[in-house]
């Protein structure tokens, strides 16, 4: 499965279905070589992967990721091979454990022990039985995966890792753990915006998001970032993990995550202005490869 060496990665929840499907084609069009398709509580991934298979004819779609949570392993198998087979292998599963206050807090099931969990759902993904017509080439999984003990996870048990919101040092590491072979998508957060306070203040809105969220907050320290980097979002913590500045700037980032070992980068463009539903395509076109 060529994923490309950039792709684009995105939420779908403000779209129309055909203003996703007009978008994925553009995607296509612009050469980018994957999108990549979250969950939280907006649209299913399964159905809008399906939906923008349909609507392309060489673009792969990725998610990242599926909630592990949401479904049980069998019925995500079910779904991998279904989504494989239809769009001929352009279908690339992410999973995740996601975080205890979504699982908890919002769906109201119990989190248990991330790295435990992930092993013995990815172990019942791979013993479950599946009757349907496979796909000609059996389909790949990545997991989320952050820190060195989730990373050697994802190296052993399946075709590698999406890590999300981190850096190139961080990428560096997620190499040394995994060795080479596996997979290492990394997400990238990008900003066509020159000016350091307007960049920085884009990015503040969109981390707030995240803030809060244990997994990350643990990842974030674990990079270099302090406590007081990550609760006041400062100027350090907003360089550490966003691309801002000139297309040249930010293909100088993509190059140091690709030096670094990743073997996909997924940009994900933030809006400069702070609107969290526009796309950025002027950011999108000019990184084209």
């Amino acid at each position: 499965m060529d994923l490309g060496a950039v792709g684009v990665w995105y939420f779908q929840d403000g779209f129309t279905s055909p203003e996703a499907a007009e978008a994925a084609r553009k995607i296509e069009e612009l050469g980018y070589g994957t999108l990549w398709i979250p969950e939280t509580v907006g649209r299913s991934p399964v159905a809008t992967a399906a939906w923008l298979l349909s609507q392309t004819s060489r673009l792969n779609l990725a998610t990242g990721i599926m909630n592990i949570y949401h479904r049980e392993p069998g019925v995500t198998l079910a779904a991998q091979n279904t989504l494989a087979e239809q769009s001929g292998g352009r279908f690339l599963l992410g999973i995740g454990v996601s975080h205890k206050p979504l699982v908890e807090g919002v769906r109201g099931l119990k989190y248990k022990a991330p790295v435990a969990t992930m092993r013995e759902y990815l172990e019942k993904m791979k013993a479950s039985p599946y009757s349907g017509r496979p796909p000609a080439d059996s389909p790949l999984t990545v997991i989320a995966a952050l820190g060195p003990k989730m990373l050697e996870l994802a190296a052993s048990h399946s075709a590698g890792a999406h890590p999300y919101f981190s850096s190139p040092d961080h990428t560096r590491m997620a190499r040394d753990v995994m060795g080479a072979g596996p997979l290492l998508c990394v997400e990238q957060k990008v900003i066509l915006e020159s000016d350091p306070e307007k960049a920085r203040t884009a990015a503040r809105a969109n981390a707030k998001i995240y803030q809060g969220l244990p997994n990350y907050r643990n990842n974030w320290l674990r990079m270099g970032l302090t406590e007081a980097d990550i609760n006041d979002l400062t100027d350090r913590f907003i360089d550490t993990t966003f691309a801002w500045g000139s297309i040249a700037d930010i293909q100088d980032r993509i190059k140091a995550h690709q030096d670094a070992g990743a073997d996909h980068v997924c940009l994900q463009p933030v809006d400069a202005g702070g609107n969290p539903g526009r796309l950025d395509w002027a950011c999108l076109e000019a990184l084209a490869t």
